[in-house]
């Protein structure tokens, strides 16, 4: 997790630092739909590798904004959800879908 210090002193650069690159909103965007295991992520975040889906889980979920939950099965199952805060980027990425659907209308216009 990032100490205060480490904190950037503008909330907008707080924010981009934490869930800014490409993965990882594709992650939180098939968060939103509910609990997914590794493979579904995989499997929807389109391009993505092991290692990098595997370091941006990690990330996300170091920084509060994913719960992992590990089943005691074999072989172990392993589940990803939003946590309580992860829940809190519900309304801005909403705003970025609805940003981008707006954007895109535009060019179709034409």
């Amino acid at each position: 997790m990032v100490t205060k210090e480490e904190l950037p002193a503008c909330p907008v650069a707080t924010t981009v630092n934490l869930i800014g690159n490409k993965w990882k909103l594709l992650i939180l965007r098939d968060l939103l739909a509910g609990t997914k295991r590794f493979g579904e992520l995989r499997k929807s975040v389109a391009g993505i590798s092991q290692k990098v889906l595997t370091d941006n889980l990690r990330a996300l979920e170091e920084d509060g904004i994913v719960v992992r939950k590990i089943y005691a099965e074999v072989p172990p199952r392993v589940e990803y959800s939003l946590s309580e805060l992860g829940e809190t980027l519900r309304p801005i990425i909403k705003v970025m879908e609805q940003w981008g659907t707006a954007y895109k209308a535009r060019f179709e216009e034409t």
